[in-house]
């Protein structure tokens, strides 16, 4: 399969090593000159932009989090005017004030370099039909896809998310050969043809899914691919670093090539703040080594996950990541127990019979334990007449299942197709009302 930029996809580790060192120690300086937050933290630790003279002192500089972004809100983390900034994006704010990008042209031109490798690694090439159905607008979903295929040159259809019909007779009429969206909603558009009668493989000639901005599971892929009738690649990326264009699988899937000659990761210990080696599980950190309205240090990305630094069989030379394990915040304490949302959707999708549509539903009646109960729709053949028996073996299995997992018990409730709401864009899996006993 072609490379985009093989000379720095493919660079030799040490050549590789040299050019992050010499860029660490430009953007530390550029950082501490140009944005009075990164001049306040290299004062409190006692650092200067000269004691920065390679990868070595990476550890000595400060973290950056979503917090100290927000409280900048919402230009004075740029470092160039605001006149200067050609686009602005930004996170969904759902938490409190949105996490703000900026973009210079320069930005823009790196943007579309990653992207245009991104969606060469999963095999797109000028003669392809990409269906975008990543939302437009702040979002950096839609537009960040849409640049990398006009970069390599392909026929972009810029649907955006919902009219889900309408997507199906686009893609249809249209050829589509290229889909990307978030991999739930991928499932949404399978379902809606399955009932309008719409064979993936004999009606639609896409053949790449390219899938993100949700956690997935190796089960979820599958699902997926059986489904669509195609190849899934996973992909990473966040509004704080660029958007998508950090990080991707190739033909191997064996984790996701990070674009490091720009985005520079390492693993820490969440609890320590400590650096782990490779092939140890912790919290992925980036520093962006070229960006120019936001540069940023150190970035607590708060997703778990592991690097490999052994050089792909697809020739890239670049570190690895695999996929998320989730989040550092969204481990759930059941009962004096971690639980990891990731695992359950592993031990769910792992059943047959069940679909992979569900909901985690966690409450804490008053003076009683936790109860962790989960939603989850079973299949149509089990309600083409109604199998009561078979249904309460399948839940019977289901829990079993996630006891196993997750080592305490959780009751399952089965749902009839098409009970659980579905979402244009990212799929909502925890419901947790346990903070409305929490005074």
């Amino acid at each position: 399969m072609p490379i985009w930029n093989p000379d720095f996809e493919c660079m030799e580790r040490s050549d590789l090593d040299k050019l992050q060192g010499e860029r660490l120690k430009q953007i530390a300086a550029y950082a501490y000159h140009k944005i009075p937050i990164y001049r306040r933290k290299f004062e409190e630790l006692g650092i200067a932009p000269d004691d920065i003279n390679g990868l070595d002192d990476l550890g000595r500089l400060p973290f950056t989090t979503k917090q100290d972004l927000r409280d900048e809100y919402p230009f004075n983390n740029f470092a160039v005017p605001v006149e200067e900034v050609v686009r602005l994006h930004a996170s969904s704010g759902t938490t409190g004030k949105p996490t703000v990008g900026g973009y210079t042209q320069n930005d823009l031109d790196l943007w579309a370099e990653v992207m245009a490798r991104t969606v060469t690694s999963c095999g797109v090439t000028s003669k392809d039909v990409a269906h975008n159905a990543y939302g437009y607008g702040l979002f950096t979903g839609g537009l960040g896809f849409h640049l990398g295929y006009q970069t390599v040159g392909a026929t972009v259809v810029p649907v955006s998310g919902g009219l889900t019909r309408r997507q199906l007779m686009l893609m249809e009429d249209f050829g589509a050969t290229v889909i990307t969206c978030t991999p739930s909603y991928s499932l949404v558009l399978a379902e809606e043809a399955a009932e309008l009668g719409i064979d993936f493989k004999s009606r639609m000639k896409v053949r790449v899914g390219i899938f993100g901005a949700e956690p997935w599971t190796e089960e979820m892929r599958v699902k997926i691919e059986n489904r669509l009738n195609l190849e899934a690649y996973d992909i990473y990326g966040l509004t704080e670093i660029i958007g998508p264009g950090v990080s991707v699988e190739c033909e191997h899937h064996n984790g996701m090539h990070i674009f490091e000659d720009h985005f520079l990761p390492e693993i820490i210990d969440p609890k320590t703040g400590g650096q782990l080696p490779f092939g140890e599980e912790g919290e992925l950190v980036f520093t962006t080594l070229t960006k120019e309205a936001m540069p940023v240090i150190r970035y607590r990305t708060r997703d778990r996950t592991v690097l490999h630094q052994e050089k792909c069989a697809c020739g890239r030379t670049m570190v690895r990541m695999e996929k998320v394990r989730g989040r550092t915040d969204d481990m759930l304490i059941v009962r004096g127990v971690n639980v990891f949302p990731s695992l359950i959707e592993k031990a769910l999708l792992s059943v047959d019979g069940l679909e992979p549509q569900y909901q985690i539903i966690l409450d804490r009646p008053k003076d009683r334990l936790d109860k962790l109960e989960i939603w989850v729709e079973a299949s149509l053949t089990f309600f083409e007449p109604i199998d009561t028996q078979a249904l309460e073996n399948l839940r019977k299995t289901a829990e079993n299942e996630l006891s196993q997992t997750l080592g305490i018990s959780a009751r399952v409730k089965l749902m009839g197709p098409s009970t659980i709401e579905r979402s244009i864009g990212k799929a909502v899996r925890v419901v947790d009302k346990r903070k409305l006993y929490n005074d």
